[in-house]
């Protein structure tokens, strides 16, 4: 498969970063069952996970630092449903108190990040539909393009409303600012300016991100299992002279205060238990 054209997706010469946060935990991830478009909610644990994952965009520069730029997203654009809606809602609040001026940045519902519609498979546990649907899911592992969930969504419909969704939030940050030019340094420390120019953040889902990163790399969508995206995971995609640069994939070390709260919560079970 040929890869697909993104000069129409990127304005030429744009300088910009775009973000992506997957949601944290929600109720049927804790669970084990697949979610789509099912709108589950975020669970304790994946209210948790939001707070330090907005605390971390909130604060960048606590280290180890975070690659975005200085200064308030021009917006943030998420998925509907009710997991993606809070984790960015976290991330708004804590982006807010951190300004003196109280400003929020606009907050953009946009049904194009949703997560891939896995039809009759929503809302079931995975040992039911590995029992019922084993060969269509082995084949949704295998090949995602010739297999996937019966009455769901198949990669190229997502594909095409993501980058419906993409063409505006790059579109927003374009503006009416001019391009840059290619006789720049593209090697990192070198950009006069780095860090400067307007970025944006998505808060969406593991299999929409995974079109999204393909669309912004220019990657077919064969290789839609390489990137996944952890809970709260950030990914950081620089865009320099209209060309995408994968700055930082699944950045999760902010949600190391939850892995140790469960190794303290560990060790004294053993404790009391007298467990070796």
């Amino acid at each position: 498969m040929e890869p697909r054209e993104t000069a129409a997706l990127i304005p030429a010469g744009l300088d910009a970063t775009v973000v992506l946060l997957r949601h944290g935990e929600s109720a049927w991830v804790a669970e084990g069952r697949f979610q789509g478009q099912g709108d589950s909610p975020l669970s304790e644990e994946g209210i948790a996970q939001a707070a330090l994952a907005a605390r971390r965009i909130a604060d960048p520069l606590t280290v180890p630092s975070l690659p975005i730029p200085s200064g308030a997203p021009l917006e943030i654009r998420h998925s509907p449903l009710s997991r993606t809606t809070a984790t960015a809602i976290a991330v708004a609040d804590a982006l807010r108190a951190r300004r003196a001026d109280g400003a929020e940045p606009a907050l953009l519902p946009d049904p194009g990040f949703i997560e891939i519609g896995q039809g009759l498979w929503e809302g079931r546990h995975t040992t039911e539909i590995e029992e019922r649907w084993g060969d269509v899911l082995a084949g949704w592992r295998h090949d995602p393009l010739a297999t996937w969930a019966p009455e769901g969504e198949s990669l190229p419909e997502v594909d095409e409303r993501v980058r419906r969704s993409l063409g505006a939030t790059l579109s927003a940050l374009a503006g009416d600012r001019p391009g840059s030019s290619t006789r720049g340094s593209q090697v990192l420390g070198y950009g006069a300016g780095e860090g400067t120019e307007p970025w944006s953040l998505i808060v969406g889902h593991d299999g929409v991100f995974r079109v999204t990163l393909l669309a912004l790399l220019d990657l077919p969508l064969t290789r839609f299992w390489s990137f996944p995206f952890a809970l709260c995971g950030i990914t950081v995609v620089e865009i320099r002279a209209g060309r995408a640069r994968l700055r930082a994939h699944n950045l999760t070390d902010h949600l190391g205060p939850l892995e140790s709260a469960r190794r303290r919560a560990l060790e004294a079970e053993r404790s009391r238990s007298g467990a070796f």
